[in-house]
């Protein structure tokens, strides 16, 4: 008599669709798990030629950003319902972002506004572009003291062609240089 697994490594196809079926469920079901895992925001340091400003827009995964209140403030904070807590949290995130100039000299960032969109939390900040700007040096530590792997990646758009930074493990300050053709 012969059992059911010798039977199905007669058939070598069979055989080979089932630890296929069997790796690819158990990889998705990982992915799913460790998904949400991963502490990342994505922040864009936009240089406007219609107001002539340079407008910072910061994205955070509400999950994480739900995370991070609890430990910041406190237990009960409630970024999805309390406008206190969403201020504070877009405060805290103003606190741990700057820009500077050439000359290490900070660029005067205002907190503009922030909301809820979906799965992300977004912060909004603005400061003037200063008449000669031929880089900046960014500083963006926002959740990086709570989490080491937090990485938090920034694009420099609209002076030249985009940059990326990517803010990871201890890098603290990170620049970026601009043609003097752009303004």
């Amino acid at each position: 008599m012969t059992s059911k697994l010798s039977h199905m490594t007669n058939k070598p196809g069979l055989l080979a669709s089932l630890v296929f079926a069997f790796v690819f469920v158990t990889s998705m079901y990982s992915s799913a798990v460790h998904a949400h895992q991963i502490k990342a925001a994505i922040t864009t340091v936009l240089f406007n030629p219609r107001t002539e400003n340079i407008e910072v827009m910061h994205r955070f995964n509400l999950h994480d950003a739900e995370h991070a209140v609890k430990a910041l403030f406190n237990k009960h904070a409630d970024i999805l319902n309390d406008e206190t807590t969403q201020q504070e949290f877009a405060q805290y995130v103003s606190e741990h972002f700057a820009l500077l100039d050439s000359e290490n000299e900070p660029l005067n960032l205002s907190l503009v506004g922030f909301e809820l969109e979906g799965k992300h939390f977004w912060v909004y900040q603005e400061t003037a572009q200063p008449p000669a700007l031929a880089g900046l040096k960014i500083r963006h530590d926002a959740l990086r003291d709570l989490w080491p792997t937090q990485v938090n990646t920034l694009n420099v758009e609209g002076n030249g062609p985009i940059k990326t930074l990517t803010f990871t493990d201890n890098v603290t300050l990170l620049e970026v240089s601009f043609n003097s053709d752009h303004h």
